[in-house]
């Protein structure tokens, strides 16, 4: 048996009108169109559907019964319809992403808040993992996007990558604060805030220092710039810090009453990526976010650039 969302579709607005004739208005066909309709139905389903009675078309019982099955078919078709509209206009599906830490606490909170207004049916899976985790997520295809420092390149993952200025940040009503650029020497013997050891920032700052022959002063060691944030603020320390920290501090319009971002000379960089499963083809939803996604960080280059100009 073969038969076709049309001749289904024809059939009930036989049933509904009781005509022959309104059916094929309704459709849109002509009458004698309708009528072969019906009858090929009829011979793929081997009974009759309608009786002719005093010039009247009358529905056979079976014709009732399978009304019903037809009234299911069509009824699922249609959601199945607006289910996939759904899914085209990214309102409708699952996103799975890993963020690292930097990331995690506004940046991304603030972009997937945007992404989502209106997309009532998608779902978000968000994690914070360290970068090398996520790497292995997205290679094995269990994330969609990661957001991470950016890893050597590999088959299994494909990147966007930005090479991001760090910045000084210092207290707020300090008398560095007046400059517009920091330099090693400006903070020679001066408590730091900086990343573990292995970590390319915290190799790159304690490198300026000795290159201009700078006493570099490490108070604080941390896994992530976030915390070194508050210190900074209480008076503690300086830190010269990723793009990302300082503005998730800026997005909370703290920055006025605690800390002064200000351009670091040398320059030293932090490289962040966005990383996609290398063999996987990527979802409507997932290259929609990956737009927004290196919108916002172009967008917090350029609003970075202009707190520091």
């Amino acid at each position: 048996m073969n038969l076709s969302i049309r001749q289904i579709t024809t059939f009930r607005e036989v049933m509904r009108s009781g005509s022959i004739s309104q059916a094929a208005r309704t459709v849109g066909r002509t009458q004698p169109a309708v009528s072969t309709m019906i009858a090929t139905l009829e011979d793929e389903l081997g009974f009759k559907l309608f009786v002719r009675e005093h010039g009247k078309l009358s529905p056979t019982p079976e014709a009732q019964f399978f009304l019903e099955e037809c009234d299911g078919i069509l009824d699922r078709l249609e959601r199945t319809e607006r289910t996939v509209s759904r899914i085209r206009a990214l309102e409708a599906g699952k996103l799975r992403i890993a963020c690292h830490p930097a990331a995690s606490g506004i940046f991304m909170p603030r972009l997937l808040t945007d992404f989502l207004r209106g997309k009532d049916d998608l779902e978000v899976a968000l994690i914070m993992r360290s970068s090398d985790v996520i790497e292995d997520l997205i290679a094995s295809q269990q994330y969609d996007i990661g957001f991470a420092e950016t890893p050597a390149r590999r088959s299994s993952i494909d990147q966007i990558d930005y090479e991001l200025d760090c910045v000084c940040v210092l207290p707020a009503n300090d008398p560095l604060a007046d400059r517009d650029e920091i330099t090693p020497a400006d903070l020679d013997g001066r408590p730091m805030a900086v990343l573990f050891d292995e970590h390319p920032t915290a190799t790159q700052t304690e490198a300026a220092f000795v290159r201009m022959g700078c006493k570099f002063t490490k108070r604080l060691e941390l896994r992530t710039f976030l915390p070194g944030l508050q210190f900074v603020s209480a008076g503690m320390c300086y830190m010269v810090c990723d793009m990302i920290s300082a503005y998730g501090y800026l997005l909370q319009g703290a920055a006025p009453q605690g800390l002064a971002i200000r351009r670091f000379s040398p320059r030293i960089t932090n490289s962040v990526s966005i990383l996609t499963p290398g063999y996987a083809t990527q979802s409507l939803t997932a290259r929609a976010f990956i737009e927004q996604l290196d919108a916002g960080v172009r967008r917090m280059q350029d609003e970075i650039e202009k707190v520091l100009a």
